[in-house]
Parts: C-alpha cells; sequence; structure tokens
C-alpha cells in the first residue's frame, strides 16, 4: 500500500495471565517505532499476583497519538478465559475482526450477537508444530503479517529480544512466529473480508522514542538534578523505581527500598535537608500515609518531590486500573496553612516535562512538589518523538555561605531564604515541624507565626510560573478545560470537532496549585461555553475550578471514574449535543 495512505490501527490482544499477551504487544509496538510510526500499547490486568486476565491494547498511526481510540479494529484472543471482564474494556464494531483459535473456546455472545467476522486460526496447534513453539509468537506472526511488517526484520527483531533466554526458548519463539507468518500469507485472501488499512512497505525514518509515563517521570526527575530516590512499592509507581534504581547509580545517586512509605518521605527530606535533591514516588494509600511528613517538608522548608500515580480508589480499590481521583488529597491534604506546589503530567512526553519543572521549582522555592500521574500513563507505553521543550531560567537552591549571623527562616523579600548544608561552619539551625523564629528557634508567638506563614506563602504566590502553567491550544468561543491524561482525548476530540469547521480551545492545567485565576480569565476571554473534562466519580477537578477560578462561561461537566477511560468520541457527541449539531 502507499506509505500516503492514513494509518490508524487499534488491535487487542487478550489472554489469561501468563499467556504472552503483553509480550505480543510490545513487540508489535517496537516494531511500529522501526517502521517509523507512532503508537501506544495499554496494558489492561487484574489485581492477581499471578493468573487472571491481560491484554495488550495498541494503537499504531502515522500521526501522533496520545489516547485510545474509540473502538478497536482488531482483537486477538490466545484464549477466552476471563473474556468477560474485557467486553467493557474492548469495544468493538461490526465491521471490526476477531481472530481466535477454536480450539481454545467459544467467542463469547456479546461479539458473537454483533455479527462479527471470526478469523479462526489454529493457533496452538501451529505452535505445536515446531519444538518450544509459543502459541503467542505464532499469534504475533498472524498480526505482523496483517499490520505488513517485514517477516524477516520481525524475526530479527525476535532473535535480539530473545539473546538473552534460553537457545531452545528463543529457536522456538522464532520458529513459531515464522509459522504464524507463513499460515497468514494464505488465509487472508481466503477468509478475510475487509483489509486494514496499514502500510504493507514503509521506509524507516525519524527514529521514535518509547516510553511510559514512569519512566518519563523518571527521566524528568533525574534532568532535574535528583539524586537520591527513597522508595516502597506500591502499584502502579513501582515500574518507575525500577526504571530509576540503575540510572541513578550510574550518575553517581542511589535508591533505597525503604521499610514503608512513612520512611521513604522522611528518607527524601533527610537526603535533601543535606544537599541533595530527592525523591519518592507512590499511590493513593502511600501518598495518605505520607501527609504528615510532607507537611514537615513545607514547614521546614526542605525541597521534596512526591510523585504520585493515581489508581482507582478508596482504599485498595482497583490497583491495576486509572483514576484522576487524588486531585483532593493532593491539594488540600495536608494540615494546615501549607502552601505547596501540585503539577499533574499531561501526556506521555509531558511526563519529562512535568517532573523536571516541578523538581526545580521545589528546589528554588525551596518547598514540596507533588506531580500527579495515572495507572494509565505510568504503566502504558508511548512511541513519540523525541520530546523538545525549553524551560524558563529557574535559580538553583539558594545556598548559604558561611555567617555568624545567619537566620535560616529570615523574612527576605521573595520568601526564600538561603539554605545551609549541615556541617557549615557557623550556619547550624534546627529544622523540624515546629513553627519558628528567622533563627530556627521553636517559637508559637503570633507574631512569629504570621511572620513564617506570610513568607511561605509569599515565595510560592509571588513567583512567576511563566507560560506552562498550561498547555493551551486552538481558539473559539467553546473551550474544553482538562487535567493530566485526560488530555490526550481532549485535544484528539478538539480535532476531530475542528476538522469539521467548528473551532474549539483546548486548556490542559499543567500547575494546578498555586492556581493561576489571571492567566485562566485571560484565555476564557470571549469564550461562551466551557466543557470540563475529568476521570473521576466526584468531579474533583470541576469543584477545584469552582474554589480558584471566576468562570463566567455556560459550563457543562464530563466526569467518570475508572476504570474505562473517556473516549474522543465521547467528548466530541457531548460537544455536539451542546451545539445542536
Amino acid at each position: 500500500m502507499s506509505a500516503l495512505l492514513s494509518i490508524d490501527t487499534s488491535l487487542a490482544i487478550t489472554g489469561s495471565g501468563g499467556a504472552g499477551a503483553i509480550t505480543v504487544g510490545e513487540l508489535l509496538l517496537r516494531m511500529a517505532g522501526k517502521n517509523g510510526l507512532f503508537g501506544l500499547m495499554r496494558r489492561s490486568f487484574g489485581p492477581q499476583i499471578r493468573g487472571g486476565e491481560a491484554a495488550a491494547l495498541l494503537r499504531i498511526s502515522d500521526q501522533a497519538v496520545s489516547c485510545m481510540n474509540d473502538s478497536f479494529d482488531i482483537l486477538l484472543a490466545l484464549d477466552w478465559l476471563n473474556a468477560e471482564r474485557f467486553v467493557e474494556d474492548i469495544k468493538l464494531r461490526p465491521d471490526s475482526l476477531i481472530i481466535a483459535d477454536p480450539s481454545v473456546g467459544q467467542v463469547p455472545s456479546v461479539y458473537r450477537e454483533m455479527g462479527i467476522e471470526v478469523l479462526e486460526m489454529p493457533m496452538k496447534s501451529l505452535a505445536g508444530e515446531v519444538a518450544g513453539g509459543r502459541t503467542n509468537m505464532g499469534a504475533m506472526g498472524l498480526l505482523a503479517h496483517r499490520l505488513g511488517y517485514s517477516g524477516d526484520s520481525a524475526a530479527k527483531l525476535i532473535d535480539h529480544v530473545f539473546s538473552s533466554k534460553d537457545k531452545e526458548v528463543a529457536s522456538g519463539s522464532k520458529a513459531a512466529f515464522i509459522k504464524g507468518y507463513n499460515e497468514a500469507l494464505g488465509v487472508e485472501t481466503r477468509n478475510a473480508k475487509q483489509a486494514i488499512p496499514v502500510p504493507r512497505k514503509r521506509q524507516r525514518h525519524a527514529d521514535r522514542w518509547q516510553i511510559s509515563g514512569n519512566e518519563g517521570c523518571g527521566l524528568g526527575a533525574l534532568r532535574g538534578g535528583v539524586r537520591f530516590a527513597a522508595a516502597y512499592p506500591i502499584t502502579p509507581a513501582t515500574d518507575m523505581f525500577e526504571w530509576l534504581s540503575p540510572r541513578l547509580k550510574r550518575l553517581g545517586g542511589r535508591l533505597l527500598q525503604a521499610e514503608d512509605e512513612l520512611a521513604s518521605i522522611n528518607m527524601v527530606i533527610g537526603g535533601s535537608f543535606g544537599g541533595v535533591p530527592s525523591m519518592t514516588a507512590t499511590s493513593g494509600p502511600g501518598l495518605s500515609l505520607m501527609l504528615e511528613s510532607m507537611g514537615l517538608a513545607v514547614a521546614a522548608e526542605v525541597p521534596a518531590l512526591v510523585v504520585n500515580v493515581m489508581r482507582g480508589g478508596p482504599s485498595t480499590g482497583c490497583p491495576t486500573k486509572s483514576e484522576q481521583s487524588d486531585l483532593n488529597v493532593a491539594l488540600y491534604g495536608l494540615h494546615g496553612d501549607a502552601p505547596h506546589l501540585v503539577l499533574g503530567a499531561l501526556d506521555h512526553a509531558d511526563c519529562i516535562l512535568t517532573t523536571e519543572w516541578a523538581v526545580r521549582l521545589a528546589e528554588a522555592l525551596q518547598t514540596l512538589a507533588v506531580v500527579l500521574s495515572d495507572q494509565y500513563l505510568a504503566q502504558s507505553r508511548a512511541l513519540i518523538a523525541r520530546p523538545e521543550y525549553r524551560l524558563p531560567e529557574i535559580p538553583a537552591r539558594s545556598i548559604a555561605a558561611e555567617d555568624e549571623t545567619y537566620q535560616r527562616y529570615k523574612d527576605t523579600e521573595s520568601g526564600v531564604s538561603p539554605m545551609a548544608i549541615p556541617g557549615t561552619a557557623l550556619n547550624m539551625y534546627v529544622a523540624d515541624g515546629l513553627e519558628h523564629t528567622e533563627t530556627g528557634k521553636p517559637s508559637s508567638t503570633a507574631t512569629d507565626h504570621q511572620m513564617q506563614l506570610d513568607k511561605r506563602q509569599r515565595k510560592i504566590g509571588d513567583f512567576d510560573f511563566g507560560q506552562y502553567w498550561a498547555d493551551i491550544r486552538g481558539q473559539g468561543t467553546t473551550a474544553i478545560i482538562t487535567w493530566g491524561s485526560s488530555s490526550g482525548a481532549v485535544r484528539e476530540a478538539a480535532g476531530r470537532i475542528s476538522s469539521s469547521g467548528e473551532s474549539v480551545k483546548v486548556i490542559a492545567i499543567r500547575l494546578l496549585l498555586p492556581a493561576s485565576p489571571e492567566k485562566l480569565a485571560s484565555e476564557l476571554q470571549g469564550v461562551e461555553r466551557v466543557l470540563v473534562v475529568e476521570q473521576s466519580h466526584s468531579r474533583q477537578f470541576y469543584m477545584y475550578l469552582r474554589s480558584h477560578y471566576d468562570i463566567s462561561a455556560e459550563t457543562r461537566v464530563l466526569a467518570r471514574p475508572g476504570p474505562l477511560l473517556i473516549t474522543p468520541g465521547e467528548i466530541v457527541q457531548q460537544i455536539r449535543e451542546w451545539s445542536g449539531a
């Protein structure tokens, strides 16, 4: 097919835990990158440690993508165990295609009743014809052929990926792939009624970055100067620690696994107090445990970064599913008046920018910064163009020189006072959670409390955060305001609407605290209608906007909890119904 043909294909690979669905998805995504395409892969699985269900959900396109499409073109089922758990996640159309092995069970009734074409392929028996053959690799051969990938190139990729495995595993995987690929050569024209519009040959062009949101946040932290991380494992943040650990070591830093979340946040405060930019990462339950010590970082004015990867809650909730429901606790969870920074990463590339910016802001303002990501961003993988951005000049942490009159918490005009490194002669001081005088001496007088409250507020409230407070695209009398990972679906929806001749403005807020009411008011001049889009049940983002911003335009809300992500089509429908189109 011509390389000029528009490519946008969505496919799902499902199976029981351990069947290899995720491996197939990851390899197909890598192939897409080697062909210069863009792509996105979501992992969907249950909370079980072993077994359960697993699905790789992919979208491959010749244009940049940062969200899944409304539905899937192809569903390949390695087996139908626990298939009912995927019906809501994997939306098919009557013209979609199901590829399944008839020996592993019947296609679920919900799909049969739609009249969807089923292409029966004996994947299990094909794999059994070769020594060490694996069903999932035979299935990958079928899909690689259907997606137009070169069989030789794909086989070389398998050799590379499995080079560290046992020789029998590597050779069996490759042989099963070839078997599946060749089987598809005859079946495609014999049985398939449709052709998915994907390229048969494509010249390789610019290399793509393949990155997850967790890796993006880790990279942003390193770029910002973080050299110490304290970690306690929790889904879905643990991947970040695994990525960071060897890279911190290569940069002369360290990652330490703590005994719990309380220890990890206090280790971060200790590392930063010692002069080393420090971070931790967690999810909702862990964030709840860290809150008291996060307040200590604010009171003692010790820079600290916490990346919170949101999941469905409350309590243990839906630990492997995505939701934007930790916004309130990040904004308001610290007791007392505790001004701090809260930022939300908008997409995979933005995880890098937002986290680097958060580290630099925390260091400059000597305060706590919380970066909010979510399971969807964190554990999905994206093929993206190399990120290009230039953050504004932000001063490094102000370090105090030796001074016998040193005042750690001096009431300066900016609110930022130089921070002494432990061991600096003449600059000893006490840093704890008690209110204090300018020298750090504990005090509960009204004068000292007022002074320090004003100081901590002033250094954040008076700081010029510049243009990166939000990502703003388009113009029009209709605006969509969103945040976090919902931004991808909103941008695509706006693009669809704009292509039909109606202009829509998108405002994706990156800096959530402190709020930027004057900047938003400027962007909403001439806007008559506002749609707020978020992934939470209690409309936390909408209530945040109501609390901090004055929006005079007519406003509606599209809010839904996880685990089902809001799609571009749903957003388009909301706008169309509103406008009567």
